[in-house]
């Protein structure tokens, strides 16, 4: 009963929240463009409850909630797949139908998912830098350690960071996120010093940081503490703006550390999957609000992104299709779109696997069952 009200609930209410938000803006995109939505799911498999509404949509939850779906007039399934009676539809029938709209139509619909994500972060955001304020911190270094990459450069107390491996620093933050993304990797900061500024050579040692959550990762640390910190109120549009500037430097870490996982500078077994989100969503749920607040946003993003990734299967992969039939003037055929679904299908389930490996064996549930089969 506890491992259920402390860990499983919240995980499904925070899930079903980014869930409803994601379809949500396919259905109401759907719903402007003129196409008939006949099944708004939150989750998947048999429905447990649900409504009907005046326009014949169906509302419900459903057993399995991993996910959701919009089904739209046309569609053969969740997955959106053209329904092979498009043909022999009516006029009247065809103008309601999802895939008898307008490219531009189609491709709007599908981004609309992500775009939903994206900009529920951004008002999470938005409201909480208006209420509780952004942290700020300029970034001027408070302390040096000793035996530190930091020292190692000839950094001092006192030094203003100016730019970072090429990119502008305007707070101790920036300094935090270049420098954790790169371990090892050998940067160039512009430091102003006394009024003059200074290029030093820095090179982060690499540290694994097992955070409260008990997730293992490989980070950078040059050794340096912040001189001071506040936390910001922002105005109405001061707010909308940073929260759109954090919006885009996020998605801009979860691209770069992808690409490092790719490029095997990362380990992959940082990746993880529903066990692990479903930990830290339990742990977040028992610090306080603004805690929550921020796993959401995190949460909310990496949906959006994952699902631009332009795998068959995802929005991202509708999306390539609609590019090529865009470059074509005409959509694939039928089968190429067939295969293509199958493939995206066992690609996304091989890294619901992987992922969930991972989970087994940071919680070294792989360790208790080699220990009971010895």
């Amino acid at each position: 009963m506890s491992l259920v009200l402390e860990y499983i609930i919240p995980f499904l209410v925070i899930l079903t929240i980014l869930v409803f938000v994601h379809e949500l803006g396919h259905f109401l995109v759907a719903r402007w463009n003129g196409v008939r939505v006949e099944v708004f799911s939150v989750g998947f498999g048999p429905e447990l409850f649900g409504y009907t509404d005046s326009r014949g949509t169906r509302w419900k939850f459903s057993a399995i909630p991993l996910g959701g779906y919009v089904k739209m007039f046309g569609d053969a399934g969740a997955a959106s797949t053209p329904d092979g009676r498009l043909r022999e539809m009516a006029p009247e029938e065809r103008a309601q139908a999802f895939h008898c709209k307008r490219l531009g139509q189609r491709a709007a619909i599908v981004a609309a998912g992500p775009a939903a994500n994206f900009l529920f972060a951004i008002v999470l955001l938005a409201i909480m830098f208006m209420a509780v304020g952004r942290p700020f911190t300029p970034p001027e270094v408070g302390a040096v350690l000793g035996e530190s990459a930091a020292a190692e450069a000839g950094l001092r107390p006192g030094d203003r960071f100016v730019a970072l491996n090429g990119r502008t620093v305007e707070r101790f933050e920036d300094i935090q996120r270049i420098v954790q993304l790169n371990p090892g990797v050998e940067m160039q900061a512009v430091i102003d010093r006394d009024g003059e500024q200074i290029t030093l050579t820095i090179v982060p040692h690499r540290h694994e940081l097992t955070d409260r959550f008990g997730n293992v990762q490989t980070i950078g640390r040059i050794g340096i503490s912040r001189s001071g910190v506040e936390a910001v109120k922002l105005g109405p549009i001061e707010a909308a703006a940073a929260a759109i500037e954090q919006t885009w430097i996020t998605c801009g870490m979860i691209l770069e550390v992808v690409g490092q996982m790719i490029g095997g500078s990362r380990p992959t077994d940082e990746l993880g999957g529903i066990v692990r989100i479903a930990h830290i969503s339990g742990e977040v749920s028992q610090v306080g609000v603004v805690a929550i607040v921020n796993f959401m946003v995190m949460l909310s993003i990496n949906l959006g992104l994952i699902n631009l990734f332009p795998i068959p299967m995802l929005d991202g992969g509708h999306l390539l299709f609609y590019g090529i039939e865009a470059v074509r003037g005409k959509p694939l055929g039928e089968r190429a779109q067939e295969y293509g679904f199958r493939i995206g299908f066992a690609l996304v389930i091989a890294l619901m696997l992987f992922a969930t490996w991972n989970d087994l064996v940071h919680f070294r549930v792989v360790d208790f069952v080699k220990q009971i089969v010895s």
